[in-house]
């Protein structure tokens, strides 16, 4: 890539999709490298800021979090010790699906609670509705996760 010149944060920002105040707040935490400074005190960001932003941001596109994301940076920096990454995508990967698996049982505990509610509607019931019910009783909507529940035995 051609070199480039010196990028203010606007710029970073908009070449990259992601907010002025997120990159200040990366920079604050460590997570992206503090830029020098311009005689003006302005952040004046290079290509290598524009590389890192952006594998930041597709690494959180994937669901991984700040502190997955600052290890890969690290491996990355290192050499890109492959299995050590793979490792990570392990992890974040099990995480994934069992934040798909919660999804699926609210999805269904949802879907039935909504099919109860119809199905009462449709006889003409006019007393309550399922899904308040659903939500006030201990046991079938409790506010408690399906990850909770499914802990525990729950039946979904």
């Amino acid at each position: 890539m051609a070199a480039m010149a010196g990028l203010l944060r606007k710029e970073l920002a908009r070449r990259t999709g992601c907010n002025s105040e997120t990159i200040r707040y990366y920079e604050r935490i460590g997570l992206l490298d503090a830029p020098p400074r311009a005689a003006n005190g302005y952040r004046i960001y290079d290509e290598r800021h524009l590389r890192q932003l952006r594998f930041i941001m597709r690494a959180r596109a994937l669901g991984f979090t700040l502190e997955e994301i600052r290890e890969l940076l690290s491996l990355r920096e290192r050499g890109r010790p492959c299995r050590e990454v793979a490792a990570i995508t392990r992890r974040h990967l099990e995480t994934v699906r069992g934040k798909i698996r919660d999804l699926e049982r609210i999805a269904r505990r949802l879907a039935d609670t909504l099919e109860r509610c119809e199905a009462a509607q449709e006889s003409g019931a006019t007393a309550g509705c399922a899904i308040l019910e659903a939500l006030e009783t201990p046991g079938t909507a409790s506010g408690r996760t399906a990850a909770q529940e499914g802990e525990n035995g729950a039946a979904s």
